[in-house]
This record gives structure tokens, C-alpha cells and sequence, in this order.
């Protein structure tokens, strides 16, 4: 039994009484799913404690992460923490609660970054640490060199404050309070000149102590306790390795976590076949609700596609279920039945017997045709013999959410449509959007490889040309939009990732550029950048954009005629348009009239930070 009772942090604080924040993470979900994954498919049973850097298979996964291959990987997956892994090189474990801890708010803005990686280049003994004339040489030393002497833990702010400028643990107290996240409301200023004047009265450099200040300072925004960060790390590791030994568990526990993260389903599909996954499509036959692996194929397991890739279909959750049971029992009652969800209909139809046509399908399963219709557009009937364009036609001849009795479903197949002529085979273009548009990626291929010559004798290069070698030219390129940040500490710069057939390329937008072409930058799903390649000596590799153009109505070239005979699109943002398509909303309707999923939108909507 548990009792929940709501006091205000603030009186817990007056009573003295210990504060735990419990964290609820997708990750923690996703490793779990993992490693059930491995366990039922693999043989073998891991636990967290299980995976530690400190083992002998560490080596490849730390040179994974050096890399910058951090698709999908908790924390470190952001293209901030992407293009800090090369420049860091992480190979322990303290590295990568460096790495955690140094792409935040409060160490960027206190301008740690820059000087914690210039010592990283540096030999031991040539690191300096500041202490006052005459007095202890490694009265800093001891608290900043683990962090090769920059603060970048709120634990060395505050023991910074106890040693150099002798802050009681009281007063100390209260400068971690004043550095909390939530409690950042204008207190840090009554500290800064009780620090500094301290320390320079202790004879150290006035320069050096309100550069300390300004860094501690920094921690209003987002600076990361020790612990937190190490917490964290352990989370980074322990994806970062099923990510390498396990990529086919690894994408499937993610698939079926979602939403979470930085990537959609397209990006972590995509990433696994470029690691030598392979992934099989979305089919009745053989099909679950949830993503499940397969027999194994070279050197790692298959991952199929499961039902709840397909925007608005039913599919049971084991979690849901588990959340149930903590229900009265007046919800348990209104809950749906186990049984009653269409992905549980489909897998006890295929135990009693294998499906030999969609009449057949339909009649076992019972499903009402709106799931038909999903089924079909999500091309799932090919182990049938249908494509997506025929089956969308057979289902569209059987009767409404009326289940075919058995005559009349052999009837149906033995007296076909005389008036019926052969269907024109669906070109691949079309194929792709409408996979995009159903399930959200396509195994069949890339939007953008369909326009490609059309944008290359335009000028416009593909994204893999942004590279290290084509430093400082002035390119033209374009993609689907992946990404877009604008952080807090970036001081209005605006970072978008776009993605084609070839990768992914980086952009940076500059406050001024972000002005003029503002609601090219918020809105075009597919953008055209015209820009200079910028690369480090770390070949961290950026795409200035200097003018940028929506070309997303190029993607309506690739769209079947029922999209092109939509309603005239509007530009910027609206393209994409939410599916909002819940069958509660048209309970009074024949199924006939539930506007069609693909109808809405050309392709999943980006996704923002800000």
C-alpha cells in the first residue's frame, strides 16, 4: 500500500526533511525491451550491472562513440553531443560523464567547453591549477582534477566557494540553492561579491576570480550534480553498447519505445540496415503488434515490422497492462478486452490457420474494415498477393463491418467484378510517400532518390557532399527536414539536420539569416540550403546557410493522383498536417467516409527542440 501526499518542496525544505527525485526515463524502457529481446531470441539474460565499461569488450564501443555514431544512444544522440564525442574522444567511463555534463546550458555559458578540451590535448604535468600567492599550490587542484582543473559539477562550484574563498557550508548551501535549475530567480548576484572579494583578498588574481564566478555562475542554466551526470553515463554506456553488440535488439526495443528521443522510426530503420540489420516490412502473415525479431540472417537477427508502426491501429501493450491493474476496478471494467485489439485478432486467427486471401483474412480476423483499410495502405497484404494499390481495391469491395460468412466469402471469390480490369502496377515513387505517409519510413527507399536528378542538374548536391574534403566551398543541398534546435545557450543560432538517400547533413542558421528566412527555417518539411562548408580540425562538419528555400512542394511530384487532387497546399508549415483521425470521431459515419490517413500529410512532421 502506498500513500501520495503533496507538500510544497519548499516547507520539506523547512522541515528538513530529504528530497529524492525520481526519475521516469523512455531509455530505461527501451534497455528493458532490449534485453527481453536478447533473452528470448538470443539465449542470454543481461541486467545492467551487467554491462560496465571496465570489461574487456569496452574497446569497440568506446570507438563507436569517438566516432560520433550515436543514433538513438541516451543523451549523447543530439547533434551537439555528435559533434562533441570526436572532439572529445571519450575511452572511460569518467569520460562520458564528462561528455554528459559539458554539453549543457551551464558550462557552455560559463565558457568551460574551449578550455576543458584544450587541456584534454595537454600532457599531466603541463595543466596549471590557480592558488593564492603564498598560499597552498593544491588548494584547487584537489577539487578541479579529475576536470583537468575547469568546474563543470555544481559539487565543485560549491567546495570552489569553500576552499578559495572560505564560504562556510551554510553559505555554500545556499550557493547550490541560488545554481538549482528551478530555483534560478536572481539570487546568484548577492554571492558574487562575497566570492570574489574573498578570493582576492586570499591572493588570488582578481581576473581569475570573477572568471571563477562567471563559470559558477553558468550553473543557473542546467549544471549537472556529479551523481546526475554519472547516473546518466551509466544509461550512455549500456545503450552505446547494445548499440554495437546488439544492433538488431537495439532498433527494435527503440521502435517499440517510441515516442522518445531525437529520431523517428525512418532514422533508426535506416541506421540499423547501415550497421547489417536487416528489416523486414510490415505483413499479416507474419507480423505481431509490437516490432519483433527473427531467425537470424548473416550476423545478426531479422527485425520485423510490427503493427504499431501503422498510424491508428489497435495494437495491445504488455506496459498498458500493467498500468491497468493499478485501476479501480470500475476502469478495469471499461478497459477493452486483451482479446478485442486488432494486432490480438490477427495473431489468434494465423494459430487456428494460415490466411489464403484477404476475404479469408477478414472473415478469421473480424477485424471492422476502417483496420482493413490500414492494413491495406500500409501495404501489409504482399504475403497474400496483393500490393497496397490491390488490396485497397479488394478491400474496398467488401461489404462494411459486416464479417463475410462463409458462402458468401466464396462466393466472392469465385464470381469476380466483371466490370474489374487490371489494376496499373503502382510506380515505386508513389510506393515510398505512401509508405512514409502510413508507417512513417519506407524499406522500398527514399523520397529524395526519386528527385535527385531533377536537383542535380539544378546544382544541388546531396548531403554526404558535406564533408570534411569540400571544406570552405560554397555549396547548394537539400533534404527532408529531420531536426531543428535552437537551444537556450546558442544565443538564437538555429541548428536543423537534414537527411536524404546519401545521410544526413548539419546546418547552421545565423541569427541574421534566421531573420530573413524565418519561416523558410519553421516550415518547409523539404529545404533547399545554399550556404559555405565549414569543417574543424576534428572534421566536425558543418553547412553555414547563407539563403534557404521550402522546396517541399517537390515532394507532391512523387504523390499519387488522390493527393494531387487535394485541396491546393498551403505553404511553410502547414504542409504537414497532424493525423488526427481517431474512429470515435466518426462513429456516425460509414467507413467509407473517414478521410484516408494518406490524405493528410506528405511526411511525418520533424522533430523540434527549442
Amino acid at each position: 500500500d502506498r500513500t501520495f501526499i503533496e507538500w510544497d518542496k519548499d516547507d520539506i525544505d523547512t522541515l528538513k526533511m530529504m528530497k529524492v527525485d525520481v526519475l521516469a526515463l523512455g531509455m530505461l524502457t527501451c534497455i528493458r525491451k532490449c534485453f527481453d529481446l536478447i533473452e528470448d531470441y538470443k539465449g542470454k539474460r543481461y541486467e545492467l550491472a551487467d554491462i560496465k565499461s571496465e570489461n574487456g569488450d569496452s574497446g569497440p564501443v568506446f570507438d563507436m562513440l569517438c566516432r560520433g555514431e550515436s543514433l538513438g544512444v541516451f543523451q549523447v544522440e543530439s547533434r551537439a553531443q555528435m559533434n562533441m564525442l570526436p572532439r572529445l574522444k571519450p575511452r572511460t567511463f569518467y569520460d562520458l560523464v564528462i561528455e554528459v555534463a559539458i554539453v549543457r546550458p551551464g558550462p557552455i555559458q560559463g565558457n568551460m567547453v574551449h578550455p576543458y578540451l584544450k587541456r584534454r590535448q595537454m600532457k599531466p604535468e603541463e595543466i596549471e591549477y590557480p592558488y593564492p600567492k603564498g598560499g597552498n599550490e593544491n588548494e584547487l587542484k584537489d577539487v578541479l582534477y579529475k576536470t583537468l582543473g575547469v568546474p563543470l559539477f555544481q559539487e565543485q562550484a560549491m567546495r570552489i566557494a569553500m576552499a578559495a574563498a572560505e564560504f562556510t557550508s551554510e553559505e555554500a548551501n545556499g550557493l547550490r540553492r541560488a545554481m538549482a535549475t528551478f530555483r534560478n530567480v536572481g539570487t546568484m548576484p548577492k554571492f558574487e561579491r562575497r566570492m570574489v572579494d574573498r578570493m582576492v583578498a586570499r591572493g588570488y588574481d582578481p581576473a581569475f576570480a570573477q572568471s571563477c564566478f562567471d563559470q559558477i555562475k553558468g550553473f543557473g542554466s542546467y549544471g549537472f550534480p556529479e551523481s546526475h551526470a554519472a547516473a546518466f553515463a551509466q544509461l550512455v554506456y549500456v545503450s552505446s553498447w547494445l548499440k554495437h553488440y546488439h544492433p538488431d535488439a537495439f532498433c527494435c526495443g527503440l521502435l517499440n519505445s517510441q515516442p522518445m528521443g531525437f529520431y523517428a522510426p525512418a532514422q533508426i530503420v535506416g541506421d540499423a540496415r547501415n550497421n547489417d540489420v536487416t528489416v523486414r516490412e510490415i505483413d499479416v502473415s507474419h507480423s505481431f503488434g509490437q516490432n519483433t525479431l527473427e531467425e537470424q540472417t548473416g550476423k545478426y537477427c531479422a527485425v520485423r515490422l510490427g503493427f504499431r508502426q501503422i498510424d491508428g491501429f489497435e495494437v495491445y501493450d504488455l506496459d498498458e497492462e500493467k498500468l491497468d491493474k493499478a485501476k479501480s476496478a470500475a476502469a478495469k471494467s471499461r478497459a477493452k478486452r486483451r482479446e478485442d485489439y486488432w494486432d490480438q485478432r490477427i495473431a489468434a486467427a494465423r494459430l487456428r490457420k494460415p490466411f489464403t486471401s484477404l476475404e479469408d483474412f477478414a472473415r478469421e480476423t473480424r477485424l471492422p474494415k476502417r483496420a482493413l483499410i490500414l492494413l491495406a495502405d500500409a501495404d501489409a497484404f504482399r504475403s497474400l498477393g496483393l500490393d497496397r494499390r490491390e488490396a485497397l481495391w479488394t478491400v474496398r469491395r467488401l461489404p462494411d463491418d459486416v464479417p463475410l460468412p462463409l458462402f458468401s466469402a466464396a462466393a466472392a471469390r469465385e464470381q469476380p467484378d466483371e466490370a474489374a480490369q487490371p489494376l496499373p502496377e503502382m510506380p515505386l515513387p508513389e510506393q515510398v510517400v505512401a509508405d512514409y505517409q502510413t508507417i512513417r519510413l519506407s524499406l522500398k527507399g527514399h523520397p529524395m532518390e526519386f528527385l535527385r536528378l531533377k536537383f542535380a542538374e539544378e546544382g544541388v548536391v546531396a548531403c554526404e557532399a558535406v564533408a570534411h574534403a569540400h571544406d570552405r566551398q560554397r555549396v547548394r543541398c537539400a533534404g527532408v527536414v529531420l531536426v531543428r534546435q535552437r537551444p537556450g545557450s546558442a544565443k538564437g543560432v538555429v541548428f536543423m539536420t537534414l537527411e536524404d538517400e546519401t545521410g544526413i547533413a548539419n546546418i547552421v542558421v545565423w541569427p541574421k539569416v534566421m531573420e530573413k528566412f524565418r519561416k523558410e527555417v519553421m516550415g518547409a518539411r523539404l529545404i533547399e540550403v545554399q550556404g559555405t562548408i565549414q569543417s574543424s580540425p576534428d572534421r566536425v562538419v558543418h553547412l553555414v546557410a547563407e539563403r534557404l528555400f521550402d522546396r517541399s512542394h517537390d515532394l507532391m511530384n512523387l504523390a499519387n493522383d488522390a493527393l494531387g487532387r487535394k485541396h491546393p497546399i498551403p505553404p511553410g508549415a502547414d504542409i504537414v498536417e497532424p493525423l488526427e483521425d481517431e474512429q470515435r470521431a466518426h462513429s456516425d459515419s460509414p467507413v467509407h467516409k473517414i478521410r484516408h490517413p494518406r490524405n493528410v500529410r506528405i511526411l511525418p512532421r520533424s522533430r523540434d527542440f527549442h
